[in-house]
């Protein structure tokens, strides 16, 4: 920053991302430290390859202003980059009050007797910005990408692998499980069945019952061996479910 008596420049340098067949800006601020209104004016040595807006104005007691610098779009760039082109500031004392229909020429007269401040600047081109790497920070070609879980819930890396591995084993144990229920349902229908059969033969040995007390006891060794068929049966049952 210049630390002139009346205005104070920054930067000192118009620094342009110079590209080709592109218009660049890049701005000044000037800052009045005085009790005066100061009137400036800024002059280049190459006028139709810049546009300054404003290049004359008035800044008043304690206050700033800014100046946008406007370089037109350039078909070639220079010999390794390096820029002749100067800009000058000139600031000088004004009435108080005074707005910059005011300014004259003659205000930056310095053989006039009025007393001139003059702050050179000099032109400086650099690389314009880079676009940001797509590559994300940490990874490191031919390394594995760690697995991880972004803020939407979506799955990355090793953590998709296991995820995967889930639905890839899911169909097994569905399939598991469907034989498992067919299983409990034939048991089910067997048991139901023994019991069927359990009390038709509980029926007819009622029935056998009855006709060996109207008979005697003729009967007696048939009922022992349905007796002994009937808990021979039901174990088998029993130990099966």
């Amino acid at each position: 920053m210049s630390t002139g008596e009346l205005l104070s420049v920054e930067p000192l340098e118009l620094k342009f991302p110079f590209e080709l067949k592109k218009q660049i800006s890049c701005s000044l601020q000037l800052s009045n430290k005085t009790d005066s209104y100061v009137a400036f004016k800024v002059k280049t040595t190459n006028p139709k390859k810049y546009c300054v807006r404003p290049n004359t104005g008035i800044v008043m007691p304690r206050s700033t202003c800014d100046i946008m610098v406007t370089m037109q779009a350039q078909k070639e760039a220079p010999p390794d980059m390096q820029c002749k082109d100067k800009f000058l500031l000139q600031s000088v004392k004004t009435n108080d009050g005074a707005s910059p229909k005011d300014i004259s020429a003659d205000m930056f007269n310095k053989e006039a007797g009025h007393v001139v401040e003059d702050c050179k600047l000099r032109v400086v081109y650099v690389s314009p910005p880079q676009p940001p790497s797509p590559v994300p920070e940490g990874s490191e070609e031919g390394s594995s990408p760690r697995g991880s879980v972004s803020e939407n819930g979506t799955v990355n890396g090793s953590d998709f692998t296991q995820v995967a591995k889930g639905f890839i084993g899911q169909p097994e144990a569905l399939e598991k499980s469907a034989e498992a229920r067919a299983l409990i349902s034939r048991l089910t229908d067997e048991k139901n069945n023994a019991i069927q059969q359990n009390s038709k033969l509980r029926q007819e040995l009622e029935l056998l019952k009855r006709e060996g007390n109207k008979s005697g006891g003729g009967v007696s060794f048939v009922i022992v061996i349905l007796i002994g068929l009937l808990g021979i049966i039901m174990g088998y049952l029993l130990k099966k479910t």
